[in-house]
């Protein structure tokens, strides 16, 4: 082994190109690797080139996989960070109507409502996301609930048909998220929960391409300042902010990045 490694040593293109191929065949130790951070010239060329990203046929399976694993600890009793944020963002509403309504948006295979369940909340669950296969597999596992294929900024339902929606860790691989941002405060009653949103504190808003699930996609990291500005300008005043750390800058490892989940209580029009 000592012979070999002196060997690659030697020839360090070889080496390189060996260490690309490791990388693409074994699987990533967590679900985003690879980060690349775009320039602003190619954001709006690479934000059209990644767009039917989450659209992929095989991702759905790739993603229930990891979910099904958490499912199972969590219905067992043990904490699991995620959904536990998303509980106590909703514990915090307060006057929450005994049987009231929630969208989540990005619903992928539709998981978050296991959680709603096992945590006890009576609310009523539906879910909607840009994939037909993500529906269609959220369709095959809970057949007594609604799913619906929608654009997240240009969704179908009338204004304020949900008591709560949900943002659910899609706002970041959403180029023009002001027009989701829009479309969840439109359709909401009262309460918007945007649930594990990246952001930069001290920078400006920065974008990635990624590998997620084995799929390349592109990954947005709020200057936080901007986006609570974005909040307010569509009646979005924060109510409570909850912090993960699991999404944090991948290209700085100081202090000043952070995953948070941010529930919202809208405004009455002046």
């Amino acid at each position: 082994m000592s012979f070999l490694r002196a060997s690659l040593n030697r020839f360090p293109g070889v080496k390189s190109q060996l260490k690309r191929l490791r990388e693409h065949l074994l699987p990533a130790t967590s679900v985003s690797s690879h980060y690349i951070e775009i320039d602003a010239a190619r954001r709006d060329s690479e934000s059209s080139r990644l767009a039917a990203s989450w659209k992929a046929s095989d991702l759905p399976g790739r993603q229930r996989a990891l979910v099904e694993r958490q499912l199972k600890e969590y219905r067992s009793g043990a904490s699991i960070d995620v959904f536990d944020v998303f509980t106590a963002a909703l514990r915090s509403i307060d006057n929450l109507p005994a049987n009231g309504s929630l969208l989540e948006i990005g619903c992928s295979s539709g998981y978050y409502s296991e959680v709603l369940e096992v945590s006890g909340s009576p609310l009523r669950y539906r879910g909607c996301d840009y994939s037909d296969a993500f529906i269609d597999m959220a369709r095959s596992i809970y057949p007594r609930l609604s799913f619906d294929v929608e654009d997240a900024t240009r969704l179908s339902y009338q204004d304020e048909a949900f008591d709560v929606v949900v943002s659910g860790c899609c706002l970041l691989h959403i180029p023009d998220y002001e027009a989701a941002i829009a479309e969840s405060a439109r359709v909401a009653k009262k309460y918007v929960i945007f649930h594990r949103t990246p952001v930069v504190y001290g920078e400006p808003t920065k974008y990635f391409r990624k590998q997620a699930y084995g799929v390349e996609t592109i990954e947005i990291h709020f200057s936080e300042p901007q986006l609570l500005d974005m909040f307010r300008v569509h009646r979005l005043e924060v109510q409570a902010t909850f912090t993960l750390n699991e999404s944090a800058d991948p290209r700085d490892s100081s202090k000043g990045n952070a995953s948070r989940t941010y529930l919202c209580r809208k405004q009455s029009q002046s």
